[in-house]
């Protein structure tokens, strides 16, 4: 499909990308579900990227995602509740509350992880070396663009 012509090829492309990007979140947020139940695929990325982080504000989850701080606090209060997630004093300044998982938390996010991998194991077993590398890349690449006018996640 190249650039030259009507551009009719690439919308269609395009369309495709959509599509198919479109099923995929769906069965991300299937497959949370699935991994617990009462974790919201917002609420599991963010416990994930607060584990990544090895802790972190709010705020800075808010800025990362691109959410409004409400929703961040909805959710954070959620994973709270379900004893996922606890807050602690920053050691530079005891009056900022930084966020860490609990060892729930660490546990849901393990299991997550090992099932998350056997899943695109199974589905990517045919697939080559090569394959893979591309579709890796393009991951990354698209990824790397930044935000491009999408709304809230949830």
């Amino acid at each position: 499909m190249s650039d030259a012509g009507t551009g009719a090829p690439r919308e269609a492309s395009v369309d495709v990308i959509q599509r198919e990007l479109t099923a995929f979140a769906r069965r991300a947020r299937a497959a949370a579900a699935r991994v617990h139940p009462e974790i919201p695929l917002v609420s599991y990325t963010l416990l994930a990227h607060i584990e990544e982080q090895r802790g972190c504000r709010a705020t800075d989850l808010a800025a990362h995602y691109l959410l409004d701080k409400s929703t961040v606090s909805r959710q954070l209060a959620g994973l709270e509740k379900l004893g996922l997630v606890e807050r602690r004093p920053a050691p530079e300044d005891h009056r900022v509350q930084v966020l860490h998982p609990t060892e729930a938390g660490l546990r849901v996010l393990a299991t997550a992880q090992a099932n998350r991998l056997a899943a695109y194991q199974e589905r990517l077993k045919d697939w080559s070396s090569e394959d893979l590398d591309r579709f890796a890349g393009y991951l990354l690449r698209y990824n790397a663009a930044g935000p491009a006018g999408f709304s809230d996640p949830r």
